[in-house]
């Protein structure tokens, strides 16, 4: 049994993900009160602690195998203030105070890709040498004086105590099966005692996979029963030759990114059939202009953001390249973030797609705990993208 401890939960994308390849949890510690109620929805109502992570007390949880979760990503996100360390919101050092009070076995933190942004250079090697060397008290007024501190104990050596083997990548969902475009840092801490040797799993799927069966053999077009627009057509003329160019006879090895149009596929259209499920109700308004455009449903979604004022830049919009374009609804939020049709979000339409953009995608959870579960416990459900 792999226990685990998840902190920032939101929706559970990244609970959901880590159960389905074989972490047992133990508890979750979030402090929005919707998505403290889809957790309910969907785990057991005693794992949920509805809590300001600051005032938890780890102690209370027991020993945990492994810890996960994801910071609030907004003192990071390229839409944001940027504010990094001096935003409130910034909770990596309650992620590294956990860290510190469990020393689990493994532990993976998610968030966006601005952390990885220049000016934050110092801060996120600040968070990854407090990760890498937990036991190392720090007590000056001043972090950069507490940086330079552990950049001296990371480079002379001499530190006996115990010690996390770090990795960090930036990765893309799409290239793991997910229907969405989204970018995100993922950091990966194995206890050195462990003496695991492990690596980020490559990508299963790609772009030219996807493009291969749009523009060079047709096959996409067949299984879904359509015409290519115009579009795509255009498209088709000038990518065609550059993917033979680049592969010759023979197709991409990887499997074909997931569209929108994929991910929906069993979902009828939500206005001529109302009933069909609570999640999938129809949302009048949406419009394109430039800065909106929404996403292609023969492509992966944009990535699906949360958005400080409603829907953001056109991101939860399904354009189906016909004049047609409408708001997604929750159940296709579900379905190109990976959760199960039965796992059911709480709160309005607003809030449920809230939640969406703030959730790891379920089938990228699953994926690269997958690998990590088997190389530092030995075992885990085993999982391939399809």
């Amino acid at each position: 049994m792999i226990s685990s401890l998840e902190l920032f939960s939101g929706a559970g994308g990244l609970a959901k993900g880590l159960e389905l390849a074989g972490a047992v949890h133990r508890g979750f510690v979030e402090y929005n009160g919707d998505a403290c109620q889809t957790l309910r929805n969907n785990f057991s109502s005693e794992l949920i602690h509805e809590a300001d992570v600051r005032e938890y007390d780890f102690d209370s949880i027991g020993e945990v195998d492994f810890i996960a979760g994801g910071p609030p990503c907004q003192p990071f996100s390229i839409g944001g203030k940027a504010k990094g360390k001096d935003d409130a919101r910034d909770m990596f050092p309650q992620a590294i105070r956990a860290i510190r009070a469990k020393m689990p076995k493994a532990f993976l933190f998610e968030n966006v890709k601005g952390l990885l942004r220049t000016g934050f250079a110092e801060y996120f090697e600040y968070i990854i040498l407090q990760l890498s060397y937990p036991e190392i008290s720090l007590l000056s007024d001043d972090w950069l004086d507490d940086l330079r501190e552990l950049r001296k104990i990371h480079s002379l050596g001499g530190y006996t105590g115990l010690k996390y083997r770090i990795q960090y990548k930036l990765v893309n969902a799409a290239d793991y099966g997910v229907p969405q475009k989204r970018e995100r840092v993922l950091i990966v801490g194995i206890r050195d005692d462990l003496n695991v040797a492990w690596s980020f799993p490559e990508p299963t799927h790609s772009k030219d996979a996807l493009y291969w069966q749009k523009y060079v053999t047709g096959e996409y077009w067949r299984r879904h029963q359509i015409a290519p627009t115009d579009r795509e057509k255009a498209r088709e003329q000038r990518l065609k030759k550059e993917l033979i160019q680049k592969y010759g006879m023979f197709p991409p090895s990887e499997l074909p990114w997931v569209t929108m149009r994929d991910a929906f596929e069993g979902i009828p259209d939500p206005v001529s059939y109302p009933d069909f499920d609570k999640e999938h109700v129809y949302r009048p308004g949406a419009k394109l202009y430039p800065g909106h455009t929404g996403s292609e449903i023969d492509e992966p979604s944009k990535t699906i953001k949360a958005g400080a004022h409603g829907v953001p830049g056109g991101e939860n919009l399904v354009d189906f390249c016909n004049g047609h374009v409408r708001y997604l609804t929750v159940l296709e939020a579900k379905r190109i973030q990976t959760f199960p049709d039965d796992y059911r979000i709480s709160g309005a339409w607003s809030e449920s797609m809230r939640q969406m953009g703030n959730a790891v995608p379920v089938k990228l959870a699953q994926y690269i705990a997958s690998s990590l579960f088997r190389a530092v416990f030995g075992s885990s459900e085993s999982y391939m993208p399809s």
